[in-house]
């Protein structure tokens, strides 16, 4: 979690897989666009860094967090040749309750995504309680949730090519 002293673009980069060889899907909410696009430029920065090669990078958009969930299920289906799909979304809270049922539903959906497809969904779904979180948390005081979205998606990626190699 982000918070005072912790910076979510700080990494151990020799940790990190080289990424030249694996393909990702992002999967991008236009709702609170200045947000999500400073997330996937986090991602794409990360995964540039990590050797990932342009090409090997497709990004749709979808109107809001909520319709995250079927846009993934449909890249998955779209794309069998990729590793990983990661979310991006920014859910602000505002005066009704419909913020909890949105961050509900996302967090449930992507749950149900990683249960029942062959590929690891990361969540890069900010849920902030104002406009100033998510800018710290989008390339701002507390670095990029983006930037740890794509280690982690590289992460995966790697553990999900050795599991197919994996003999008991």
């Amino acid at each position: 979690m982000a918070t005072a002293g912790n910076n979510l673009s700080e990494y151990d980069a020799d940790s990190v897989p080289n990424a030249k060889t694996f393909k990702f899907g992002i999967v991008v909410s236009e709702w609170n666009a200045d947000i999500t696009q400073n997330l996937f430029q986090g991602a794409f920065d990360a995964f540039m860094a990590h050797g990932t090669v342009k090409e090997n990078i497709v990004r749709w958009n979808v109107p809001g967090s909520f319709e995250l969930i079927y846009g993934a299920k449909k890249m998955a289906e779209s794309f069998d040749m990729l590793d990983v799909i990661i979310v991006v979304g920014s859910v602000i809270e505002g005066e009704t309750k419909h913020f909890d049922f949105v961050c509900q539903g996302v967090s449930n959906g992507v749950a149900q995504l990683n249960i029942n497809l062959d590929i690891p969904v990361i969540f890069c779904v900010l849920t902030d309680q104002n406009k100033q979180q998510s800018i710290d948390r989008s390339g701002g005081k507390h670095g990029n949730k983006g930037t740890e979205a794509a280690i982690a998606a590289i992460k995966m990626a790697q553990l999900r090519q050795d599991a197919k190699f994996y003999k008991p």
